[in-house]
Parts: C-alpha cells; structure tokens; sequence
C-alpha cells in the first residue's frame, strides 16, 4: 500500500472504545451548541481586526519564490531522471507528503507559507517584470477574470490531483508524476498570462486556492495593505469573500479525504471490488477497472459528503432574508474550512509524522542512485516518535476542535444573518446535526482504517 496506506498506523489498544470516544465527541458538540445559544448573543468575529506587524519585504519574497522553483525544478528532475522505484526517488514523496500534506500544516501554523513560495507564482511575476520592462506600454492588459469561473477551476484541480494521488497509480511513479508536474505548471502559466497572475492564482490555482483556505484558520494573516498580522485562530476565516466554486472547493477537499479514509474500510472495499467486477466485465482490464472503481468511489464520496452539507443548508430558514439557497450556502461556506482542516489533520498527521522524516534520506539520494548530498542517505524513519495511540488522540482532538470550531462561526454568522439570538439559533439547529454527523463520519473512517 502507498506509504503505509498513507500513514495510517496499526490499531492500538485504546482506552476507551471507539463509540465512546464517538459518544463523547458527540456530547461536546451539543454542549458547545448550548452554550453558544445561552452566552454568545451578538456576533463577534465579523469584523475582528487583528493586530498589524510587519511588511514582508520584497526582498524576501523574491529570494523565497527563487527556493520554490529551485525545490520545484529538483523534485520535477528528479522524476524524469531519477530511478523508477516510488520508495527511492525523492518525487512522489516530495509532491505527496512534503507538498500535498507538509504545506497545509505549515498554513495551519503561519498563514498563507504558499503564496510565498509558490513557483509559478514567482515565474509568473518574473516573467510579467521582464515584459513589462522590455515591452512598456505597448504589452496588452490582462482579460478580466470571469465571474462565473469563480474558484471552479480550482475545485477540479483538487479533484484532478486526488485522481492521481488515489485513484490512478501510473501518477504515483516517478516519471509520469514529473510530467504531471510540468503540465500542471504549463497550465498555471498560461492561466496567468490571459487573466494576470494576482486573478489567476487568487481563483484558478488550486493549490493556491486549497492552501489559502486552511491559512485562514492560522494565527497569522496577511492584511489588505500587505503587512502581516496576528490574530485569534481561525477568526480569519470570517472574511472569506465567497465566490462561484469555494464551496465547491472544501467540498471536494472534504469529500477526497474521507475517500481516502473510506477506502482502507471494508465498506469502500465491497463497493470497489463489485465496480471493478463491473468493469471488467465489459471488457476492461483488471488494473484500469480498479482504477476506475476507484474514480467512481472517489466522486461518490465527494457526493455524500455535499449531500450532508447541502442538507444543512437547507434547514436554515429562508424566510425573511431575501437570500437564494446558494447565496444562504456562500454566507455560510467559511464555516467548511475547519471542517476540512480537522479532517486533513486528522488522516495525514501520521504520514507526516512518518513519512515526512524521509524527505531527509531522499534529499540527499534525490535520483536513488546511492549519492548523499547532504549526509542524510543512511537514515531511517523512527516510528517511536508517536505513539498509535498519541495518534488516536491527536486524530480525535483534531475532529472535535475542528467541529467546534465549525459551530462557532456558523453561530457568529447566524447571528449577523437572522439578527436575533433566538432566530439565529433556530437556523442552526440542522446543521448541529450536519457537525456531529461530520464527526461521526471522521471518527467512522479513522476506526474503520484502523480495523484493517
């Protein structure tokens, strides 16, 4: 299985069982629910400004774009020249832990890390400087982004890269995965050179999207006038401007970690092996009828997973408010992002843990042809630096503060929304439910992982 079923660890003996821990995550919900309805009578998080620090200078901004190319080039050679086996070659590590995984946390932590660091980002503004100086005036101005676009071409870029990370195991081999790589940066160039590289990777980049999300919940924002500023966690997700396909986003965010989790469960395992049976029947063989079975796993969790939030949104009343049921969703999106946190830290938290200490030895043996270039070759991964079971609690305390968390700003914003304490915790009563169904379901994945 990909890098230990992606970090899941073997079941431990836990202290208490599974549906406790579920009944008590439960329990925390409901008394988080009711202590908001009695205490939390005006909203306080809409307009919390944090406070200002300090400018990021532009010096360091460039020299940090620089190291994402350097670290984007490597890792893209190392693909295409390295060797083919997944375990030796620093690429599929580097994109599937250290990017995919490492990064989120990072945000979670320090804010928006990526935008710093992002590499088309930095060539595309190399390249805008280099024009703008070479052609002056005479260089045609960007297309205005489409409103309708809105953050869609990110949403299917999740949802593409969770194809190849899950569901497609020629995109998990070194040398397709490099290429992946490289058309991924072509797309991102041509993207910003029609609608201009602010536009494009604010909407269209979906790992500028994804990542941008998650930096919401840190500590540490970066204000409109470029400075950064410290704040309460994940109060900055209240200012998320809402536009066609956020919600799209976290949903499918949301959706593909759960597959992830479901798949290792031996309901996923029926429904995966009866599609691939399928499949096969047809004609296909029985590597690519996995894959698609795979596919077709992967967007049925996407679509459960909306179906849960749709169902919340609906339960709010609409009377009064002169609000669509999208418009009423996209009030209330922000409220998705700590949700897609808990579940992001909640299933990869052991892989980083883990895998993550391999980014060391395939660093310095990047092409796996026995170099070491920094020393680090002969390394090993040392499981003992967690527990299974400090696992389990990280995972199930990263479930329920994310939950809360969740109900807080739904609370905040349903006050702001309906404008009276009653009224606005009326409206929330559905998606009460909606939270501890979501962490039910996490806690479902982590044990069914863990059964297997």
């Amino acid at each position: 299985m990909w890098l230990i079923a992606h970090g899941i660890v073997g079941r431990a003996d836990l202290p208490i069982p599974v549906a406790l821990f579920a009944a008590a995550a439960a329990a925390v919900l409901v008394v988080s629910f009711l202590a908001l309805a009695a205490g939390w009578t005006r909203p306080r998080l809409e307009h919390v400004r944090g406070r200002p620090l300090v400018r990021v200078p532009l010096v360091v901004e460039v020299l940090l774009g620089a190291v994402g190319v350097f670290v984007f080039g490597a890792v893209a050679y190392a693909g295409l020249a390295g060797t083919d086996t997944q375990q030796q070659n620093l690429a599929p590590t580097a994109v599937y832990v250290g990017f995919w995984v490492g990064i989120p946390f990072l945000s979670l932590l320090f804010g928006d890390v990526f935008r710093l660091v992002s590499p088309w980002r930095a060539v595309g503004r190399l390249t805008g400087w280099i024009a703008a100086r070479v052609g002056g005036d005479a260089m045609p101005e960007p297309l205005p982004y489409p409103e309708r676009l809105g953050h869609w071409p990110a949403a299917l870029g999740i949802l593409a890269f969770a194809i190849c990370e899950l569901c497609w195991a020629a995109a998990r081999d070194p040398g397709p995965l490099a290429v992946l790589m490289l058309v991924y940066l072509a797309i991102q160039l041509v993207g910003m050179s029609l609608y201009g590289v602010e536009a494009w990777t604010r909407r269209g980049d979906a790992f500028g999207v994804w990542f941008g999300l998650i930096a919401r919940l840190a500590p540490l924002g970066r204000r409109a006038d470029g400075r950064l500023a410290l704040r309460a966690p994940v109060v900055g997700a209240t200012s998320l401007a809402a536009v066609a396909g956020t919600t799209g986003v976290l949903l499918v965010g949301i959706g593909t970690t759960a597959f992830d989790g479901a798949r290792e469960g031996p309901l996923f395992n029926g429904l995966v092996t009866d599609l691939q049976d399928g499949f096969t029947g047809v004609g296909l063989s029985q590597g690519l009828g996995l894959e698609l079975a795979f596919v077709v796993g992967l967007l049925v969790s996407v679509l459960v997973v909306s179906a849960i939030w749709g169902a919340g949104v609906s339960g709010m009343p609409r009377a009064g408010l002169r609000l669509s049921r999208a418009e009423l969703s996209r009030r209330f999106v922000h409220t998705l992002i700590p949700i897609a946190a808990a579940y992001l830290v909640a299933h990869y938290f052991s892989l980083l843990a883990y895998s993550g200490q391999d980014l060391w030895r395939l660093a310095s043996d990047p092409l796996g042809d026995g170099s070491d270039l920094f020393g680090g070759a002969g390394s090993t991964i040392d499981y003992s630096i967690v527990s299974a079971t400090g696992i389990w609690y990280v995972q199930v305390a990263a479930l329920v503060t994310g939950h809360v968390s969740a109900l807080v700003l739904a609370h905040d914003r349903a006050l702001a929304v309906y404008g009276s304490p009653r009224a606005a915790t009326r409206s929330q009563i559905v998606m009460l439910g909606v939270m501890v169904l979501f962490t039910l379901l996490g806690l479902w994945l982590l044990s069914a992982a863990l059964n297997t």
